[in-house]
């Protein structure tokens, strides 16, 4: 029998990471992986022995799609035990456990454990699915959780090479110790740990030694990095300006980052060319009164001065941030102080989502709740916002030059058209179709391109696609 493993992730790119460290060592071990992951219609797959979910609790909509996928995963892959992990799993470990006798749940702060499935499910002969997550729940995922902070298993799922992504990414920190009033994910993954400065610098070595081009730091908290470097501890913006003076060849992109973050110093470290020209900002409030409320660590103003600064420190920089619409007690007038901050930032794409109250969190037991309709609506406000904003800032980069790196190549059908189209994401973020003739990129080759035009119903429809450029 084909001896497949599937993994379905869901939530942050940091979920993806973890995924595909994990993935290299079923890989490692022999298995076959795969991450295509059936639907509704898909017939039975008789071949998957292993179903890896790894969760995310961010909203009451994540878990709703996790409890379904685990379901389906049941239905469509009948020999296949089915590890559930991740944050969810960390928090409602009962309730997913419940959901089927193949299921083994792993709590989330233990996910470096799955690094130790592939040479017990090696031994397994003959396999049962049921007798197999009742042997995982029963020894390996039922010990103790390791101390809290506890950098050396944080970081064991890490990988130099990628089964599904182009861009590489290194995971540098794990955690929070903020307690924002809305968020249980400080609770899901617990206190912040950071990768020692060395092991960032021999990482990204590692990638650049094996043809990657660009490097992107994912990342809880980034602004709570503080990892060990002979015998002292460097914050994020050190950590950056060692690794720009000890490696080259290789580009930087910081995944999000903190108002709190952005001082002169770090303006002065991210202006080098090798930091790409992209922002993601967590904001989820222009209102002082929300982010008071939400138990955030800055104000608008300092969004606003965070946003100022970058623009000064890169050309024409990608602004993109977080906002959640409809926080309890969030009335009109603080909406319209949210919209007046994204107009004053100029941001580019915005995350709009609607609050979901999370169990044990301070904000679920918050009075004044907004109606979901209410919610919603202002979430659509923000997202046409947002959709003009991009197609703006697309058509002020026609025609110009900018550094990208290659996705995935489809060669047409057509053999006379001597053309082909790659997808590739440019240097300041935008997810642009590309043609090309004769020598065609591999994926992960970085490439300089023109920006064409602004693909605007893709834009509009909400597709990864933005922009239509043609390499130089």
């Amino acid at each position: 029998m084909d001896s497949q493993i599937l993994f379905e992730t869901l939530g942050c790119r940091l979920n993806q990471i973890e995924s595909e460290s994990a993935a290299r060592f079923f890989c490692d071990a022999g298995f076959s992986v795969t991450m295509d992951v059936p639907s509704a219609s898909d017939p039975v797959r008789e071949g998957v022995i292993l179903c890896v979910v790894n969760t995310c609790t961010v909203t009451q909509k994540a878990e709703q799609k996790a409890r379904r996928e685990i379901r389906l995963l049941l239905e469509k892959c009948p020999h296949s035990a089915v590890v559930v992990t991740g944050c969810y799993a960390q928090l409602a470990a009962a309730e997913l456990a419940a959901l089927g006798e193949r299921i083994a749940v792993l709590p989330g702060q233990c996910k470096d454990r799955l690094a130790d499935v592939p040479a017990l499910l090696k031994c397994a002969d003959p396999f049962s699915p049921q007798d197999f997550a009742a042997s995982l729940r029963a020894t390996l995922f039922a010990r103790p959780a390791a101390k809290q902070g506890t950098a050396e298993l944080s970081f064991r799922l890490a990988t130099d090479t990628f089964l599904v992504h182009s861009r590489s990414s290194v995971k540098i920190q794990d955690g929070c110790n903020n307690s924002c009033s809305y968020c249980a994910i400080h609770v899901a993954r617990g206190h912040s740990v950071s990768l020692p400065v060395r092991e960032v610098i021999d990482r990204v070595r590692m990638l650049r030694a094996s043809g990657q081009h660009e490097v992107v730091f994912t990342t809880v908290n980034i602004a709570q990095y503080r990892g060990e470097y002979d015998g002292a501890y460097l914050d994020f913006t050190d950590m950056l300006a060692l690794l720009l003076k000890e490696t080259s060849g290789i580009s930087f992109r910081i995944s999000s980052i903190y108002p709190e973050l952005v001082d002169d110093r770090f303006c002065e470290v991210v202006s080098d060319s090798r930091v790409r020209p992209h922002f993601h900002i967590s904001v989820q409030s222009g209102s002082d009164k929300i982010l008071a409320a939400m138990n955030r660590t800055y104000r608008a103003a300092d969004v606003v001065r965070s946003v100022e600064m970058l623009r000064r420190a890169k050309e024409n920089p990608f602004f993109a941030c977080d906002i959640i619409a409809g926080f309890p007690g969030e009335t009109e007038g603080d909406f319209l102080r949210t919209m007046e901050l994204c107009r004053a930032c100029n941001f580019a794409y915005i995350h709009a989502f609607p609050f979901s109250a999370r169990p044990g969190t301070a904000a679920a037991a918050m009075k004044q709740k907004v109606p979901q309709a209410v919610a919603r609506r202002r979430v659509n406000q923000l997202s046409e916002f947002a959709v003009q904003n991009k197609i703006t800032y697309i058509n002020s980069y026609r025609g110009k030059i900018v550094r990208a790196v290659a996705e995935t190549a489809k060669h047409p059908p057509v053999p006379a058209a001597d053309t082909a189209v790659v997808n590739a994401v440019t240097e300041n973020f935008l997810h642009c179709t590309v043609k090309c003739r004769r020598n065609v990129p591999s994926p992960g080759e970085e490439i300089c391109v023109r920006i064409v035009r602004p693909l605007e119903e893709s834009i509009r429809s909400g597709a990864e696609l933005d922009a239509e450029a043609e390499i130089v």
